[in-house]
């Protein structure tokens, strides 16, 4: 399969395993198995993307740093000529970690979600988390540092910014304040949350989600601009309102969208990304049939009549909803009817989860 024909960005979440309970979570990771392979199947699923010929692929969770044989997946995808990307809560970061990302991974993103640890942590679910993202950052500024004086090659690394109404009124602080604590940083996004997973509960949508006002006011010209003068000019700022990810069967078609392959911890592809449902698996079928399915999928007259009709984040969540059901398994939808109707993080977790 050509390059120009498969996906061009492929998210595979790693593991559901993860020490946070984010209230948004979009995998309902941290509540369920994490459903991860051993490390010689996580290198056959890995010889099965980069057969797909994408530009980039994003390893996430969960939390991938949990996961042993994480970094021979980015050595093996790297080696076939893949763009490689992580994202990480940072709260298993030390310092052997952060060296070890600066040789595998071309960008390391670490998802920040407030200025202050009130805000951070609450969304995050676990007391603590906002201080152990900045350590994670300050580690990785230093080994970026190191690695620039020693002619070592350059470590990229990014904050990730989940936008919801909880953290709004921060964002301005993020890039004028915390940005600032890190020189070498280089990407901020701020992204608009998605309605999947936990974000797609209707009470999520009364409370958290962005109206169609902050949407608006996220993707402006004039907002961006004042987040960029607020950030160092070093860094590269961006806000997404992440519509992109309604995957619209017409977008999709035309090339207006990105074609995105989402995987499963255990090699199963989903039919679409960011809606429940698989289409099989990369341990049992090769690569470009399930890329195939995908395609087929957005085809579906229920697909086409319920994604075209998407317009905003209020339609988009009830979208979700709507194909969660109609594609999800049984136990996808027995998880979806168990979600907590709460509309905040539950009290700060304790667990703790290994580190790989």
């Amino acid at each position: 399969m050509s390059r120009c024909s498969g996906p061009e960005v492929i998210v595979w979440d790693t593991t559901y395993a993860c020490p946070l309970r984010c209230s948004h979570c979009y995998s309902e990771s941290g509540r369920r198995p994490s459903r991860q392979l051993g490390p010689e199947a996580m290198l056959r699923v890995a010889d099965a993307l980069a057969s797909l010929g994408p530009r980039v692929v994003a390893l996430s969770g969960g939390e991938p740093l949990v996961v042993r044989g994480v970094f021979e997946v980015a050595q093996r995808l790297r080696a076939a000529g893949v763009k490689l990307s992580i994202n990480t809560s940072g709260w298993v970061m030390n310092r052997a970690l952060a060296e070890r990302l600066a040789d595998h991974f071309d960008e390391v993103i670490v998802s920040l979600d407030g200025a202050t640890s009130e805000v951070h942590d609450r969304i995050r679910g676990r007391e603590g988390s906002f201080e152990r993202v900045l350590a994670a950052l300050t580690l990785l500024d230093e080994v970026a540092a190191e690695r620039s004086t020693a002619d070592r090659g350059r470590l990229c690394f990014g904050v990730d910014c989940v936008v919801i109404r909880s953290n709004f009124g921060q964002l301005e602080d993020i890039a004028g304040d915390i940005a600032h604590r890190f020189p070498r940083l280089t990407t901020l996004g701020f992204n608009a949350a998605v309605p999947e997973g936990l974000a797609s509960r209707p009470e999520f949508g009364v409370h958290e989600l962005l109206d169609d006002d902050q949407v608006a006011r996220l993707t402006s010209t004039a907002f961006r601009s004042r987040l960029r003068e607020l950030a160092p000019s070093s860094v590269a700022v961006f806000t997404t309102d992440n519509l992109n990810l309604v995957m619209k069967p017409e977008r999709v078609a035309e090339g207006t969208d990105t074609k995105v392959m989402q995987v499963e911890p255990d090699g199963l592809v989903r039919g679409i990304p960011v809606y429940e449902g698989t289409v099989g698996s990369l341990l049992e079928e090769p690569a470009a049939v399930l890329w195939e399915r995908t395609l087929a999928r957005l085809r579906d007259p229920f697909v086409v009549e319920t994604l075209s009709a998407v317009e905003s984040m209020g339609t988009w969540a009830q979208a979700v909803r709507r194909m969660d059901r109609r594609f999800g398994s049984a136990d996808d939808i027995a998880r979806i009817d168990q979600r907590s109707v709460r509309t905040r993080p539950p009290e700060f977790v304790t667990a703790t989860v290994a580190r790989p």
